[in-house]
């Protein structure tokens, strides 16, 4: 796909005169980056021997990159990104708008964007914002970077989702400890002939938020000692208010309800039946559980995409991640209509239809 584009690099759209006609965007390319070292399930079964061979292998998770002490979610967008502008020979300043989508942040303020910025040696006429959300951002990203191309006239956008979640993870949460992994992606938009991106539908929960949260350590909980008490669940996962917690049963529950809909009313927007669908990439949170929206959905196996076993679960980089791998393996391929799916923290979901 990156072999054949052009990136434009015509006049920044903050000299252009600002016009509210449609700019039809696509996804030019995507990159991802990785923590320097593997966490195999041998090496989590050395720490926990009682769970080789239990239910726990049924997420499908075999590897999982774990984030060093010294390594943030910003040094691994950073990476990501530099690898998909040296590779695809893309210069800096032609750069209109950079998304930054963590929950890990640099700072307070400044946003990590404006850093990031910074350090990629974009163009002052380059914009920037922070995003935090979860599972569900990736398209999330997707629908924002194609309105700034519509309505500011911007010709390129590089979006930047990162997660290094298990350093939020307590050392006694087995369960959570195999699942999720550390990640980045870097996805350059660019404004095209045709519309390739779209319809959206987005969905919220918010009164069920806390079913994934680390409560304490921001604005509303600061940390205190009660904050590092430990408490066990039924199944000996332990955590505690200053570290991530997630209700895996109502999550199941959560995204079976709400995902099927969600297609559906895609496609209704669309005017596409499933079958006009090339290919499916959903989320990746575990296998157990797309492989039960799938057959739920009615997605034949072959138009399903999974790649977590060598990544685990890496939130909102799961999408662009999963999408990079599924062109490396030649199941995604130029001219397919492939539809993405996230859905999980917030409680909140998104989905989008992209044509590669």
């Amino acid at each position: 796909m990156e072999q054949a584009v052009t990136v434009p690099n015509q006049t920044p759209f903050s000299s252009q005169k600002r016009r509210l006609l449609a700019m039809p965007c696509k996804i030019h390319s995507t990159r991802y980056s990785l923590p320097r070292t593997p966490f195999t399930n041998d090496d989590f079964f050395a720490e926990f021997p009682e769970l080789r061979g239990s239910s726990i292998e049924k997420t499908g998770v075999k590897k999982r990159f774990i984030a060093h002490k010294d390594e943030i979610s910003a040094d691994l967008a950073l990476s990501a990104a530099s690898t998909l502008l040296n590779e695809g020979k893309i210069d800096p300043s032609t750069i209109d708008f950079l998304i930054y989508n963590s929950a890990d942040l640099d700072y307070y303020t400044p946003s990590t964007s404006c850093v990031l910025h910074g350090k990629l040696d974009l163009g002052s006429q380059c914009g920037t914002m922070d995003l935090v959300n979860g599972c569900s951002s990736y398209v999330y990203c997707l629908g924002i970077a194609a309105g700034i191309i519509e309505t500011m006239g911007a010709r390129n956008v590089l979006i930047l989702n990162s997660s290094t979640l298990t350093k939020f993870i307590h050392s006694g949460d087995k369960a959570n400890r195999f699942l999720f992994g550390d990640g980045a992606a870097a996805t350059l938009i660019t404004r095209s002939n045709e519309s390739a991106i779209g319809p959206f539908v987005y969905g919220t929960d918010g009164k069920n938020y806390e079913k994934i949260i680390i409560k304490d350590g921001f604005a509303r909980y600061p940390i205190s000692e009660q904050s590092l008490v430990n408490r066990i669940d039924p199944y000996g996962n332990i955590t505690n208010d200053a570290s991530f917690d997630m209700d895996g049963t109502a999550i199941f529950l959560f995204s079976v309800r709400t995902v099927p809909g969600m297609i559906t009313e895609l496609l209704e927007r669309a005017k596409l039946s499933l079958n006009e669908i090339d290919l499916f990439i959903f989320h990746q949170p575990n296998v157990f559980l797309n492989e039960h929206l799938r057959k739920k959905i009615g997605i034949s196996e072959e138009r399903f995409f999974h790649c977590m076993e060598n990544f685990g679960n890496t939130v909102q980089s799961t999408i662009p991640i999963a999408i990079r791998e599924a062109q490396n393996c030649g199941k995604l391929k130029s001219g397919m209509r492939v539809v993405l799916a996230g859905f999980g923290t917030g409680l909140s979901w998104s989905s989008t239809i992209v044509r590669f």
